[in-house]
Order: structure tokens, then sequence, then C-alpha cells
């Protein structure tokens, strides 16, 4: 169990490097790469052959270019909301987010993990995660985190946006007379994007030949 926490936290680590490596400016980014160096050359060899294991064993690689994939579709969603509904807009999205993908550094962040594992587990505590992916629980744990924290964070999502529809709607009606302007700017463009392709459908189904 123990074990399986671990590789959910390196998932979710992952993740949450990808997304504070994106809002740093180059400086602060510098900074941390100089300081994850230093943290790596005071790292006993043994132990990090030993992390440096690991995480071939658990593919950290893999997630931490899952962790790019989820972050890049969050930036998706987010600028979605905040360009014109269009052609030019979509573009405009498509091109932020393969310029993200490329200029994000995969093998910078995995080597990141190498000081995060030294911080955080003993040397025989490495050992014993070694033990534990390395037979084949472990290796199935390995294969199925990732799939199990995407369907955790698709239900996450899900949840929170209905709650957040809810509290608007609920809100709104106690207070007519300030919120009736109010929209939750992803769910009003998701919206509009339906309201457009029902809109869109429906011409089409008018312009078709009559049987």
């Amino acid at each position: 169990m123990k074990a399986a926490l671990a590789l959910l936290a390196i998932y979710i680590g992952t993740f949450l490097v990808a997304i504070q490596g994106a809002s740093q400016n180059p400086v602060q980014a510098a900074r941390g790469a100089a300081a994850q160096t230093a943290a790596l050359k005071a790292i006993d060899p043994v132990k990090e052959a030993d992390i440096r294991a690991l995480m071939e064993l658990i593919g950290a690689r893999d997630l931490v270019q899952d962790g790019v994939t989820t972050s890049s579709e969050q930036y998706r969603e987010k600028l979605l909301a905040t360009v014109p509904n269009n052609e030019k807009g979509q573009a405009f999205v498509n091109a932020f987010v393969s310029s993200y993908e490329k200029k994000f550094d995969t093998d910078q962040v995995t080597e990141q993990l190498v000081g995060v594992y030294d911080k955080h587990y003993s040397e025989d505590e490495i050992k014993g995660l070694l033990q534990f992916y390395g037979s084949p629980l472990g290796q199935k744990v390995a294969a199925e985190m990732p799939k199990i924290s995407r369907e955790i964070q698709a239900a996450s999502r899900a949840a929170s946006a209905k709650a957040a529809r809810e509290s608007l709607q609920e809100v709104k009606e106690l207070n007519p007379e300030v919120g009736q302007s109010a929209r939750l700017g992803i769910g009003q463009r998701r919206g509009q994007q339906r309201g457009a392709d029902t809109a869109t459908a429906q011409a089409s189904s008018a312009d078709a030949p009559k049987p």
C-alpha cells in the first residue's frame, strides 16, 4: 500500500512540477535548476544509483510526460475561455500547446526527481521500493496508477464543475440584483461551443436533400 501511494505521489508530484515550472520566470527556473544540480552532487553515489534504477523501473520519464500532457490540456481549456471562439482562436491555442510541449524539458524534470526522492526516502526505503516494483504486483501498480490517477482527476473535475454550477445558480437566486451577469468562463465557452455545434447541425440538417 505504501509503495502504491509512493507511485501516486510521483505521478501527482511530476504534474505539479510541470505546472510550477511553466509558471516560473527564466530567473526562477535557472535558480531552481542550479539548486537541483547542487543537491544531486551531495547524494551518496550508491543511493543515487538505486534511485535512478527505481525511476527506470516505474517509468518516471513517462509519468513526467503524462503530466505535461495533462497540464497542456488544462492550459488549453483556460485559453479557450479567453480567446475568440473561431478558427483563429483555436489556431492560437493549438500553437501555444504545441510550443509549450516542445519547450518543456522532460529530461530535466525527471532528473530533479532524483533529488526529490533522496530528500524524502532513506536508502533502505529506496531498496524496499525497488523490491516492490520489481515484483509482478509492483509492475501492475506502476502500469495502472497513471490510468487511475487520470480517472480520479476526471471525476474530480466533473464534481468541481457540478458544484461550481450549482453554487453559482444558488448565489444568483439569493442575489438577483448582483449576480445575473456572472458567468463561469470555461463553462460559458463550452456552452457557446455546444450552441454553435447545435446550430451548425441544424443548418446542415435543413440544407440536406429531403428523401
